[in-house]
Formats: structure tokens, sequence, C-alpha cells
């Protein structure tokens, strides 16, 4: 993944300062340096990375601060603060309205995956109820048209564009009146792929943006071109409005800082990050939380948005009281396999939760982890409703693996991995029994106390080392207790 050399570098910057005796101006200095030298290798511009140097200095005035001032967790909200700031241009982009017609525009360089990108922008927006279209106005790339036609056509969205027509301003009026007739609320507009020199190319880039008078400009850049992107970003923001950032090929080794520090050029926010080929892998791009995964901080409030994308509501409640009864059986086993996998990347959902670093979900390893899940739930289709809904052991005898291992295509030994995974997340959900499910919005029946010794049971002794003991867990807790947690249980808990 792109950027999970930077966020360990920096992870790691902050830890040996955490594990300092005394935090003086040389222990500051170092980890200050640390952190430069990560984003500069990471193709950040030089000047963005001393600027939020000075101001972390600024900020952490040891000589200034009180005696018995927490000066690690000031300095740590330092780093934070100015790694936010320099990503967040500070002004919201436009957001399309259900109901409303609206167009958008893309625009970017050749081979940054525009016309990819258009349709999972359009597929993200379909999935929440709006009615997407999409217009090929890129007239200059041989085949183009045939790629958006294919995407679209997968993603069962309708598009137009045209074999015989040269104008792109013609397609894309003509499109984009077509669509508005057939009362669709969003409007793609795909152009062609540019260069920076090209003036041509920037002139018909401006004639289809005033011919269709695009409520939003999107400008989608390539997470690999490094240092390159500050001169680009600025010369499409010099020959149309650039109102918002899509960022593509985050799932690359690319240093891609240098894609990010493109925000500033452009004064725009990033509103998604590509993540993968596939349609669904697109991320909404929020800074406060990415910031907080690049760290290893985790993101509750993302990933508890995830659950409840993924798990229906009805089936909220009757999680959670299983959860309190603590009775766990293969066929729940088997819908929270389900529901992980329609999470979306593994790593993607990992790298939400605190002390996982992006670093420990290799991408060799998030595509095992997946197969593996996979290969688990093929065998549990090989199962009886008896065994399914059984929670005692016991029952998987000898005959009933072979059976099973038959049944799937599998080798027993395999069978046998996935009842040892399943003893140990039995275990684990063992640990949850006696929770207490409060009422809808009813937070103060779960005591927060009870809440960190059931969290402190159920994490690994690892994760919870890197949130920072008990006491990290504690605060955590706290946080979470505003909005993600009763997000959490209060959300979840549907009405009674």
């Amino acid at each position: 993944m792109v950027l999970a050399q930077l966020g360990g570098s920096i992870s790691r910057a902050l830890a040996q300062m955490s594990n300092a005796t005394v935090i003086d101006e040389k222990v500051l200095n170092d980890c200050l340096n640390e952190i430069s030298r990560a984003l500069l290798q990471s193709d950040v511009q030089f000047k963005m990375v001393r600027d939020m140097q000075n101001n972390i200095k600024r900020i952490v005035n040891l000589e200034a601060l009180a005696a018995g001032t927490n000066k690690r967790r000031i300095m740590q909200q330092a780093v934070f603060t100015e790694l936010c700031n320099m990503l967040d241009p500070g002004k919201p982009s436009f957001t399309p309205k259900k109901g409303k017609p609206s167009v958008v525009m893309f625009v970017g360089l050749q081979g940054s995956g525009k016309t990819t990108t258009c349709t999972k922008y359009a597929y993200y927006h379909q999935r929440k109820g709006f009615k997407p279209a999409l217009v090929c106005a890129d007239t200059f790339r041989a085949g183009a048209f045939d790629q958006l036609k294919q995407n679209a056509t997968k993603a069962k969205i309708p598009f137009y564009g045209s074999y015989m027509e040269s104008d792109p301003v013609k397609i894309a009026v003509e499109g984009v009146e077509r669509f508005k007739k057939e009362n669709c609320d969003l409007i793609i507009v795909d152009t062609s792929g540019r260069h920076k020199q090209e003036a041509a190319l920037f002139e018909e880039m401006r004639q289809v943006s005033e011919a269709t008078k695009p409520d939003l400009v999107i400008f989608v850049m390539d997470s690999s071109i490094g240092q390159a992107a500050f001169d680009q970003a600025q010369a499409f923001k010099q020959s149309v409005s650039v109102g918002a950032v899509i960022i593509t090929k985050m799932d690359g080794h690319a240093k891609g800082g240098g894609a990010l520090s493109a925000v500033a050029a452009t004064k725009s926010p990033v509103i998604f990050i590509g993540t993968g080929e596939h349609i669904d892998e697109f991320e909404v791009f929020d800074v406060k939380p990415f910031v907080s995964r690049l760290l290893g901080m985790g993101d509750w409030s993302g990933f508890m948005d995830k659950i409840h994308e993924v798990v229906p509501t009805d089936q909220q409640p009757e999680l959670l009281q299983k959860l309190s009864e603590g009775s766990f059986t293969l066929r729940l086993m088997y819908e929270q396999f389900q529901n992980i996998l329609k999470m979306g990347p593994i790593g993607q959902v990992f790298s939400m939760l605190p002390g996982f670093s992006s670093e420990l979900m290799p991408k060799g390893h998030e595509k095992e982890s997946q197969a593996k899940i996979k290969r688990y739930m093929t065998m549990m289709d090989s199962m009886t409703d008896a065994e399914l809904d059984s929670t005692n052991p016991k029952l998987m005898t000898e005959s009933r693996i072979i059976r099973i291992a038959r049944g799937s295509g599998r080798p027993v030994r395999d069978v046998m991995d996935m009842l040892e995974e399943y003893k140990r997340l039995a275990k684990i959900w063992g640990k949850m029994k006696g929770l207490k499910i409060p009422k809808k919005g009813e937070m103060s029946a779960l005591s927060r106390n009870m809440n960190v010794q059931h969290m402190s049971k159920v994490l690994p002794p690892q994760m919870l080392k890197q949130i920072g003991g008990m006491g990290g867990l504690q605060s955590l807790m706290k946080q979470m207790g505003s909005k993600e947690m009763s997000g959490m249980f209060g959300g979840m808990g549907g009405d009674r």
C-alpha cells in the first residue's frame, strides 16, 4: 500500500520519542528529523516539510511548557495536527444532491486511471441511491469509449459516446442534455488525458468546461508521479477551476507523498482514493481518519460505518444479543466472514483498528487472508444445519470431518485448520459474555470500566501494547464514548 512505509517511519519516530526517559531538545529534534526524512523520501515537497517542522517546533516549545505537562502527548498531537493541515485545504468540496442534476467533469494526465475512476465514482454514488450516467468526451485516446462502455455495462450504469464524432465538446453537450432529460442526477463527463505542455489539449478541456458548465471539476492524479505532482496540479488548476482531487493507484508500491502534497497546489480537497483495480476498491478520503490510520492510531468511526454498511439493520440487535450471550456457532462465524468480505480489502479494514499499522498487512498477505476466508466458507457450505448451529466441539467427529473435506474438495488438514480458527474465535467471543446491551442512545448502561476490561481481554497483547496499555485503552474509550461508541452500541442496538 502506498504510504505504508511513510506511516511506519513516522510511527517508529514517535515510538522512539515515547521510549526516551527525558523529552529534551535533542529527543525532539531527532524525532522531527526522522519524520522530515520520511516525508521527503515519500516525495512530499521540501517547502511543505520545512514549514511543518517549523510549526511543530513552535507548538512544542519545551522551555515554555509547565512542569508535569505530558510532552509526548503534545508532540504526538502536534505531528497529527500538522499532517492534517498539510492534507486539508480548509474548504469542503461540492457535494452532489439526490434528485437535483449535477454535472461532474473529470480531468487528469494520460494514464492516471481517469476512465476507471469515473466508473468507480458513479458506482459509489449509485450504491448511495443516486442515478448516475457516464459521458465519454475523450476522442483523443483510441479505445477510450470502448473502455468506458465496458466498465459502465459491468456496473449497470447508462453511458453515452460516439465512434463517429470527433468533437469532444459536441459529445459532452449532447450527453449531458440527454441524461438531464432522463432525470439522471449525477452526470459524469470523462475528458481526454492531458500533459502539462500540451496547450491545444488544455484549450479543449476549457471548451468542454465552458460548454457543460460542470458543478464540480475533479482532478485525477496517479499516486506514483512523485515530485512532478505539484507542477502538474498547478497547471490544471490554472486551466480549469479544479474543485476536488481523487488519487489513484494507492495500492501500489510508489511513494505517494507527492500526490498528497498536490492538494497544496490545487487548494482543493482530496475526496476519494483508489485502492485497487476493482470497482469497489475506492475509499472516501477524510483527512483526520486517514492520518490517524497512517500513524497506526486506527479509525473507529470509519470501522463502524463499514459495519453499518454491511450488517443489515434488522440483524444488528440480534448480533449484539448473541455477543452478550457469548454463544458462537460456525454459522455465526460464516455470517461474520461474509460481512468482512463485504467491507472491502482486508488490509483496509484492519488499518481502521488502533495498533494496526498498514505495514502489518502487506499486499501479498492480504490476498492470502482473503483467499483463506473464502476456503473456510466453502468448507462450511458442506456442513449440515446441525453442525453449523452447534456449540458443542465434540460433535465434529473424524467421520464428519472426512465427509466435509470430500464435499468441499479440500484436504482434511484444511478442515482441521478451519475448526481451530473457529475455536479461537469462540474463545474470544466467550470473553464478551455478560456485556450489557444498552437501548438506543443509552450509553450510561455500559459502565466504561467494564467496557475497558472486556476490550482488554479481547484485544491481542501486541495491539494493546501499541495503544499504550490499559491507560491508552481507557483514553481511547473516552474518545469513542462521545460519537463513535454511541454509534457502535446505540446505532447497532436498533429500535426496541
